[in-house]
């Protein structure tokens, strides 16, 4: 279909001009590919599994909207994700929709809304979406929180909501404890701690939400093996989720993927299981990646690996090579001045590695 120029006007007078300069969200065709590029478990769910949850498909009801009733759902995810009784769980389309509710519920055109950078984009296009304005402070050379300007940023700015990546994503590090409670105290507004990673480290800040009036911890069941389900969680106290909760869509979580997580989530020694298998692959992968020369690989607590390549060679003719070879990772030079020449790589199997390890080592 022909767009003539007086339609195309009409497009261009009606969408915002903030949304007509920005690009849609980029996701590769990985059909074919060893896909290292999206922190997604490499393993998939036993076949006695699926056989029990197909089992009990034909038992919903498709035609009706899903039930407001998620006190078994509740429970299952309060009891096997650790969070406290007493705290206030809000589900959503993955955690991104959560960002955006967030952001939706506290933020009136123009508000701030900070993050340390680089970290989750999303932060940043939440936040544009929503018509807040986001301030991106640059973390250390290292990576580290670079606590002063995060500081005088809040002072400066006066943010609604700060967002605290922890493993952060890209750089897959965890911050100093220290410092995060400062910007906690410093906070004039919400803080929400995102451990999307959280299973591959003993960090956590679940504990201390009913503890501390002033923060919420987000998380996400796509890194542990459940990305194609779309779900996630907002748990803290109940004032905070009862407002959040008023901006969410109705009916936001379906009736399939509610059944695939109450029986997956009754087998969660299968996703632990898997996960440990991951980390043990992280540790082998690490390890091979350090004998290979001009490559810098930092340290992390994720399920990805940052590395960086040297200058001569180029983040881009290794991610080419790779990509040549059927294997995609994640290139992410030029996405911020301090990842120049860096390349993100999701943990696969031994087998994935492997064959990621001896394309590189042919570079």
């Amino acid at each position: 279909m022909v767009i003539s120029k007086n339609q195309l006007d009409v497009v261009n007078k009606t969408i915002r001009k903030d949304i007509q300069s920005i690009s849609a969200y980029p996701i590769n065709n990985s059909s074919g590919f060893i896909k290292l590029d999206a922190m997604e478990s490499p393993y998939s769910l036993p076949e006695n599994l699926y056989k029990k949850i197909n089992d009990k498909i034909n038992l919903l009801s498709l035609n009706r909207y899903p039930s407001a009733d998620k006190t078994k759902l509740t429970r299952i995810i309060k009891e096997n994700f650790d969070i406290p009784n007493e705290a206030s769980v809000l589900f959503g389309n993955g955690s991104d929709e959560l960002i955006h509710l967030i952001i939706q519920s506290c933020c009136d055109p123009g508000d701030v809304v900070i993050s340390p950078s680089p970290s989750f984009v999303y932060f940043g296009m939440a936040a544009k979406f929503n018509h807040a304005k986001f301030i991106g402070v640059p973390l250390t050379k290292d990576f580290q929180l670079n606590l002063q300007d995060m500081l005088d940023a809040i002072e400066k700015h006066k943010p609604k909501v700060i967002f605290l990546a922890m493993p952060n994503n890209p750089t897959g590090n965890i911050w100093d404890h220290k410092q995060v409670q400062s910007i906690i105290e410093k906070a004039p507004g919400l803080v929400i701690i995102d451990e999307a990673y959280q299973a591959f480290t003993n960090y956590t800040w679940m504990p201390m939400i009913t503890k501390i009036p002033n923060i919420l911890v987000l998380r996400t069941v796509s890194k542990i093996g459940l990305a194609g389900l779309r779900f996630g969680y907002l748990s803290g106290n109940k004032k905070w989720i009862n407002q959040i909760d008023k901006v969410r869509p109705p009916y936001n979580i379906n009736v399939l993927t509610e059944l695939f997580l109450i029986e997956i989530i009754n087998n969660k020694n299968i996703l632990d299981q898997q996960t440990k298998q991951i980390l043990l692959n992280k540790e082998s992968l690490i390890s091979e990646l350090k004998k290979i020369e001009n490559i810098i690989v930092y340290p992390s607590h994720g399920n990805f690996v940052l590395t960086r390549v040297d200058q001569e060679i180029g983040s881009l003719k290794i991610y080419e090579k790779l990509k040549a070879n059927g294997i995609l990772i994640k290139n992410l030079s030029g996405s911020h001045e301090l990842l120049e020449n860096c390349l993100r790589i999701s943990i696969g199997t031994s087998e994935e590695n492997n064959k990621l390890l001896h394309v590189l080592k042919t570079i």
